[in-house]
């Protein structure tokens, strides 16, 4: 008998028994998003990149050059998408395969 008060759930997929706590961080779905640039590297929020292609922006009659710097990104929850600022343009939302982290 364990010496422990903690409760014990069986699990269906293994078959075994299992400490509640862990039972129910297993069964807890991952709310975050990996978002990888062109190169593989794991993009955070507030991270700087450079694009490595030139890039029509939509809307703003404006062509963003290879190697501008973007400033202070946000994740969008989409693995493809990050949110950004650049002067001029509002609500710039690139793929993540066009840029590079700095």
């Amino acid at each position: 008998m364990p010496t422990s008060d903690e409760d014990y759930v069986y699990d269906d997929a293994s078959g075994e028994w299992l400490p509640a706590s862990a039972a129910k961080a297993a069964a807890a779905p991952s709310d975050t998003v990996e978002v990888r640039d062109a190169v593989g590297n794991l993009l955070a929020d507030g991270d700087q990149v450079t694009l490595i292609k030139d890039l029509d922006v939509k809307g703003a009659g404006q062509t963003l050059r290879r190697g501008t710097l973007i400033k202070s990104i946000r994740l969008t929850g989409d693995p493809q998408e990050i949110d950004c600022k650049y002067d001029g343009i509002k609500g710039l939302v690139l793929r993540a395969e066009f840029v590079k982290k700095r």
